[in-house]
């Protein structure tokens, strides 16, 4: 009988810190997103800053863009207006400055490097079991942000 106790006790023991461990996870993971998202949040307003400098009928799209926070449920806005800005970018006539090429790279690298850290939170925070012990506790999924970067930003 103690044998039956002492096996229940270690299962149960496995059991916590498995949860908490997945909690911390998440956790970490929820933080990383929100920082990656605001990592794409100034290098969409850089690029949009620069391109409103650049190309001379940009700069009301350009402000507009940089208004638009980027929060979860307003990310439609924010990419029809970047979308605008990027057609604005396909406009410049020549080589864009080597400062603006690198805003492009830094779009593209943030934008990856966020959807990244979307996919694993939801990768675990969608796991049955995760779901059942409410290990995300209450924060919201994150979503994609669905920018198009085949459309002349890269």
């Amino acid at each position: 009988m103690l044998i039956l106790w002492i096996a229940l006790a270690v299962i149960l023991t496995v059991a916590a810190c498995w949860c908490y461990f997945t909690a911390q996870r998440l956790n970490r993971l929820h933080i990383g997103t929100d920082a990656a998202l605001s990592s794409l949040q100034a290098a969409l307003d850089r690029r949009a800053d620069l391109v409103g400098v650049l190309v001379p009928g940009a700069v009301a799209d350009a402000r507009r863009a940089i208004d638009v926070p980027l929060h979860p449920g307003r990310f439609t806005e924010r990419v029809q207006l970047e979308h605008r800005i990027s057609s604005h970018l396909r406009t410049l006539e020549g080589d864009p400055p080597e400062l603006l090429e690198r805003a492009i790279f830094r779009v593209d690298t943030s934008y990856r490097f966020y959807n990244d850290y979307v996919t694993r939170t939801r990768a675990l925070r969608t796991r049955p079991l995760v779901r059942i012990l409410r290990l995300g506790g209450t924060a919201p999924l994150p979503e994609y942000f669905a920018l198009s970067l085949n459309d002349g930003e890269s």
